[in-house]
């Protein structure tokens, strides 16, 4: 009767989504107006005459996209100077530290109930009742869910504002029967990372786990240690365990491995794109990863074509003008106070109805240096059919230019960590990843025609836990942090190889 209800309850959450997948333009619009009747009397809005604004085409017009440096003074008026109704009309009291890839400070993104209620929480909701509609038999939340987030502290220069992961804020502000269902919370937001991991596989070994919640690279530490300290399986250990709602960066390279400490016919990986800014998409089904776009949850959408990126003043089309199999930089208006905001992540829509998109990168994440517009998901597919081709499984990678030298061509430089490096002779792996990024992205292809600009790709294969060594060093282990998978600078292949030879 319990499993009935419960059943009963998780499809019920699937209904909002009907709606607005029905009218995908008009829920757009009616979340567009919500927004400017909240920004209107702010000093953002104040600034830039959001009173005389009557619709979209107005709003593109007078409001400038934003990145976050042009929107940090506007935040220093309410952490520094403690001042309201800045960004959006209601207070602000929490600030999501975003881990993102390509910056080496924090960013500090607000947080306020709207987008915490309205946004967060109603994206879970949504991403529950896609989940229990294309599989009313789940029996997950009668169990235990394991969820490896951030930490939190307190910003002391801002008085009495919080800050922590967007993780360790959600799991902050739970309901009580929610919070019961979860990894404890003073376990879930320990600070230490090493201490956390502990603990973490301390309260797992002995609980009813039957789903997973977290980024993919670091739920692969917790589950190996978890494996390594009890000498059993996980399904041995979770007979129950049904699915892994991940996000934060591609699961491609990770699934041999899940797959592999987790043979079970019956666990589901579901898809999600959450960020510090907010929650955008839910996989929409089980053939396919690719993911709906959420539109009622209290963010409106941008979308700059990717000739546009690098423009002072680029364009940008409403969701009514997106296009299948193009790439697009997406742009956020949200509840958070966020007006115009460059998110940097970059998508593709692979369907209009409904609206189903893949994240394919980052607009600072690529590289560019010779023409070849290289994307992250160019090279996690590549990266994925060496593997397969050769029986090899990486761990994490990252790549970067070569630039021109006097007696050599360009080329890319990649290292990468292997849990099981491939078998056979290790050219083959090159080679394979060569040709499959060659067939995935023409630009390469033609810039690694006769090896006239582009030379094959230099593979350096580094030691394991390298790259988990090197997060430590830099202090971004754990939670939401991420390895940098592609640049167009040699920042972070640099700092891996100076961190290796410091250890030499």
């Amino acid at each position: 009767m319990i499993q009935k209800i419960t059943r009963s309850i998780l499809t019920g959450y699937y209904r909002p989504v009907k709606k607005f997948v029905d009218d995908p333009l008009g829920t757009q619009q009616k979340t567009f107006k919500n927004l400017l009747e909240h920004g209107r009397n702010t000093l953002y809005g104040k600034e830039n005459n959001f009173q005389s604004i009557r619709n979209s085409d107005h709003f593109t017009i007078r409001v400038p996209l934003i990145s976050y440096e042009e929107l940090r003074p506007w935040l220093d008026k309410i952490i520094i100077n403690n001042q309201q109704n800045v960004l959006w009309d209601t207070p602000v009291k929490w600030f999501a530290m975003s881990s993102g890839t390509t910056e080496d400070k924090s960013k500090y993104i607000p947080v306020t109930k709207e987008s915490l209620y309205n946004g967060n929480y109603r994206a879970g909701y949504h991403m529950l009742g896609i989940y229990a509609f294309h599989h009313p038999d789940t029996a997950f939340i009668l169990g235990k869910t394991l969820v490896l987030g951030g930490s939190q502290q307190i910003n002391r220069i801002g008085g009495n504002i919080y800050t922590g992961d967007i993780s360790a804020i959600l799991m902050k502000n739970l309901p009580i029967m929610a919070k019961r269902k979860r990894t404890p919370e003073s376990v879930a937001l320990l600070p230490d990372w090493e201490e956390k991991l502990q603990k973490l596989t301390d309260f797992a070994v002995k609980a009813d786990i039957r789903a997973m919640v977290g980024v993919p690279s670091w739920i692969l530490v917790l589950l190996k240690k978890i494996v390594e300290d009890t000498g059993r399986s996980i399904p041995e250990l979770w007979p129950h365990l049904e699915v892994f709602f991940h996000g934060g960066v591609s699961f491609l390279p990770f699934q041999e491995q899940y797959e592999l400490l987790i043979p079970s016919q019956k666990m589901r990986y579901w898809e999600t794109y959450n960020a510090s800014e907010g929650f955008f998409g839910v996989q929409f089904s089980s053939l396919s990863k690719d993911m709906l776009l959420l539109l009622d949850n209290d963010v409106y959408y941008e979308f700059i074509p990717i000739g546009e990126w690098d423009k002072e003043n680029p364009y940008t089309v409403p969701l009514s003008g997106v296009e299948t199999g193009k790439q697009y930089a997406m742009v956020i208006t949200t509840s958070g106070g966020l007006w115009r905001y460059r998110i940097g992540d970059t998508v593709q829509f692979t369907s209009t109805d409904p609206y189903l998109f893949k994240v394919t990168g980052r607009t600072k994440q690529f590289i560019n240096a010779f023409g070849e517009e290289l994307i992250v998901d160019n090279a996690d597919k590549a990266i994925d059919e060496a593997c397969r081709a050769t029986g090899a499984k990486v761990t994490e990678y990252t790549a970067a230019p070569v630039y021109f030298g006097e007696y050599s061509n360009g080329a890319h430089e990649w290292l990468i960590e292997f849990e099981t490096p491939p078998s056979g002779d290790f050219v083959d792996f090159v080679h394979i990843l060569d040709e499959s990024l060659k067939r995935l992205n023409s630009d390469y292809e033609a810039k690694r025609s006769y090896n006239l600009s582009l030379g094959m790709p230099i593979v350096k294969v580094v030691e394991k836990n390298t790259f988990y060594e090197w997060m430590k060093f830099r202090e971004k282990a754990g939670g939401q942090n991420k390895v940098p998978k592609l640049s167009n600078e040699r920042k972070y292949v640099d700092s891996i190889l100076d961190f290796i030879n410091s250890k030499s």
